[in-house]
């Protein structure tokens, strides 16, 4: 190929490449509102699952700011009182199921909204699509190769839709990274370096919960990495190939100098670190500690519990299909939250360094280093979106539910293809640390692999 045809294709993929993409991915909530009778009939939606996830950003937060548009018909948990109390605090005077199959079958919503824990999605997403509804889940998708097969299935067999919710790709500056690929600002992309910093209090939070164990989350390379491994798919816009990966788990769990069961009651509570006190937040209180005798489930574990089988380090290494290559690292005990990313290019190279929670500086913008390889550096600011995830949040849920019809030129609408490959590269992280070998991607499900553009050789 000529470099003519070079600029060429990468012109073709800057002006059109996004909306081919996006066209690629109906709205399957747009789609359930015109089998309305009446067109300004509201969406009509269930709920299983009212965790923290599913009371808020999908529960209280549509309530309130979507309540013209959409009508909860559902809510759904095995835990009693969980389920009491989260329609409280959701505000619907929806009738509640503990068993998700009675709501299905009763209400027969529009779409049935998935945030349970992670190793139960499939189970819903499935009964979901094939009692011919579109299903919106929570991610990641599911924790393994065998559900996610089971999901793609379904899905093909029932003709509805599964949404899954990359609220990162809805965030002013991540879509500023993707526009700024497609531009050929850095002429063709050739390797990225993203490295990831949970720090002491929100990573150490995973390690308090049901995520601490690999059979529940599928540990945080599939939990945590899949918001991640997304954003590399979405703006490297190719398919991952190959994944090799080296984890650990090093400084939680068995590692502590000494552990109880939950920071309450703990006789180390003053000289431990990280002990937190749950009873300083109500609605946590009432949401899980007040509903433990119905399933024994501690939302304050001690983090230095034995049973914690997840990794606290990981480095990745990604080899996509148009030849890009990809160095990827999580940490889950640094001072600070947030990471830096480098998209390097035969033309220059794409920096941010993005500070998510850091008490002693606060900013109102982030900033993106563009710098051609012979020539100057820019600054490009970006202002914070409003609400959660960088103002990823507000976007997707406005997306979702205030006008679902509306374009989509960055492709940010994620389906079921985008949630598989998103796991499967933490799936394949995960293979490749327990076989201490390189683990392809393709095979894991019969999704079969597509490069689109952005590499060298693509």
């Amino acid at each position: 190929m000529t470099s003519d045809q070079k600029q060429s294709r990468r012109d073709f993929i800057a002006t059109t490449g996004s909306l081919l993409a996006g066209s690629f991915f109906v709205h399957p909530i747009a789609e359930a509102l015109t089998l309305h009778d009446k067109p300004a009939a509201k969406l009509r939606i269930a709920l299983v699952g009212t965790g923290i996830r599913g009371c808020g950003m999908f529960g209280r937060d549509v309530m309130r700011v979507y309540k013209d548009q959409v009508e909860f018909v559902g809510l759904s948990d095995i835990n009693e009182g969980r389920l009491a109390y989260g329609k409280e605090y959701i505000g619907t005077d929806c009738p509640t199921y503990l068993d998700a199959d009675e709501m299905i079958n009763e209400t027969k919503p529009d779409v049935l909204i998935v945030t349970t824990m992670d190793s139960t999605h499939h189970e819903y997403i499935i009964k979901g699509l094939d009692s011919g509804m579109n299903v919106i889940s929570e991610k990641p998708m599911t924790t393994d190769e065998f559900k996610c097969q089971a999901i793609l299935d379904a899905e093909k067999r029932s003709g509805k839709k599964l949404i899954v919710t990359f609220n990162y790709r809805y965030s002013p500056h991540r879509q500023k990274l993707y526009e700024l690929l497609r531009n050929g600002s850095i002429g063709d992309l050739t390797s990225v370096d993203f490295h990831w910093y949970l720090d002491v209090y929100h990573g150490a939070d995973y390690f308090r919960r049901w995520h601490r164990k690999k059979e529940f989350g599928g540990s945080l390379l599939v939990h945590k990495s899949t918001h991640h491994f997304d954003l590399l798919n979405w703006w490297i816009n190719s398919d991952p190939e190959e994944v090799f990966a080296y984890g650990k788990l090093e400084f939680y769990g068995k590692n502590g100098p000494f552990r109880g069961t939950t920071c309450r009651g703990c006789v180390h509570a003053q000289t431990c670190d990280f002990h937190w006190d749950i009873t300083r937040n109500e609605h946590l209180m009432k949401l899980y500690a007040e509903n433990e005798k119905y399933d024994g489930y501690h939302r304050d574990g001690c983090v230095f519990r034995e049973d914690i089988d997840i990794y606290d380090k990981m480095a990745v290494q990604i080899k996509y299909k148009n030849e890009v290559q990809v160095s990827y690292s999580l940490t889950t005990y640094s001072p600070y939250e947030g990471y830096r990313i480098a998209f390097n290019g035969t033309k220059g190279r794409l920096e941010a360094w993005i500070k998510e929670r850091q008490p002693w500086e606060e900013k109102a913008e982030d900033e993106i280093h563009l710098t051609s390889n012979f020539g100057e550096r820019e600054i490009i600011t970006i202002p914070h979106g409003g609400g959660g995830h960088g103002g990823g949040d507000t976007r997707l849920k406005d997306k979702l539910f205030k006008d679902p019809s509306m374009a989509d030129p960055y492709r940010q609408s994620a389906g079921s293809r985008d949630g598989a490959m998103s796991i499967l590269v933490g799936i394949a992280a995960r293979n490749s640390i327990e076989t201490g070998k390189p683990v392809k991607v393709q095979g894991l499900t019969d999704i079969q692999l597509e490069t689109f553009g952005l590499g060298i050789n693509s």
